[in-house]
């Protein structure tokens, strides 16, 4: 079992800058992807960006490409989600989630473990 608990959600206006947290424990040696997803009110929820550490490879939807970092603390067992330059649209709940393999994938259904979720609101 693994456990997520993210933090760092908010208010912020559009432009400004949010930096997520996911913390991992339980059985954390298994963690290779982790990946940040969101859901908006009626509608499903959406890839967001995804890291395999093992690979170092980082994938970003296109829609925050440029904007948001994927990343992670390998000593403290967690990861982030550096998210700059916010837009109105950008207004989501935001929940982490690990997968086991080595594979990243864009497809909600495909992780095991998910976090509780954070609340980012960005105002106009």
């Amino acid at each position: 079992q693994v456990q997520l608990v993210e933090s760092g959600g908010g208010l912020v206006q559009a432009g400004g800058s949010l930096r997520l947290s996911c913390a991992a424990s339980g059985r954390t040696w298994n963690i290779d992807v982790m990946g940040w997803f969101r859901q908006s009110p009626g509608k499903e929820r959406e890839f967001v960006a995804a890291t395999s550490w093992s690979a170092s490879r980082t994938y970003y939807t296109d829609s925050v490409k440029g904007r948001f970092t994927i990343s992670r603390d390998n000593a403290k067992n967690t990861g982030y989600l550096q998210m700059n330059s916010l837009k109105p649209e950008d207004t989501a709940v935001y929940y982490c989630a690990t997968k086991s393999g080595y594979t990243v994938s864009y497809y909600y259904t495909d992780y095991d473990y998910w976090g509780q979720g954070t609340q980012v609101t960005v105002s106009s």
